[in-house]
């Protein structure tokens, strides 16, 4: 057993019951979690609500762009944020726990994202055609991307076993 395995085993043997704190990894899966919601909720709701975005290349170009570079940006910067504040021990590298717990939330993120893209390339050329087609598939990407992300969050909160 690794040295970091048994430290995070001392870790948890030693939290209070109802300590609710969060390792560094954790608070950086929060922090993707949050701006992807808040960024891509905003690309949408304004597809949604009539944007040029959802009917022209152009605009769901720039927007998409705009959209994806504040998230990236604000992701970056919270991750600095949160590596200043956090001690060093906490920043080492990915032990196995992380590691399968990245693995569980990738795979459950792929089966929705291969959903998303039948749905996307057998259904909806069928019925739309163009930038709708183009916005559903990006809607898979980010749908699976939060499941990825929401399924390393429980696997933390609630303990990973293997």
């Amino acid at each position: 057993m690794s040295p970091a395995i048994l430290e995070s085993a001392r870790q948890l043997a030693d939290a209070e019951p109802g300590d609710s704190s969060m390792n560094f990894r954790e608070k950086t899966a929060w922090l993707n979690v949050i701006a992807m919601a808040a960024a891509y909720a905003l690309y949408f709701g304004l597809l949604l609500s009539g944007h040029p975005a959802g009917r022209e290349v152009f605009p769901m170009l720039w927007l998409f762009g705009s959209i994806a570079i504040a998230h990236a940006v604000t992701v970056i910067i919270g991750t600095i944020i949160l590596s200043a504040q956090a001690p060093k021990s906490e920043r080492v590298r990915a032990d196995e726990r992380d590691r399968a717990i990245r693995r569980r939330g990738a795979t459950a993120g792929y089966y929705v994202l291969l959903v998303g893209m039948m749905v996307v390339g057998v259904y909806l050329p069928f019925v739309e055609s163009g930038v709708p087609v183009a916005n559903a598939g990006l809607f898979a990407i980010v749908l699976a991307e939060l499941v990825n992300s929401v399924v390393v969050l429980i696997s933390y909160r609630r303990g990973w076993h293997g």
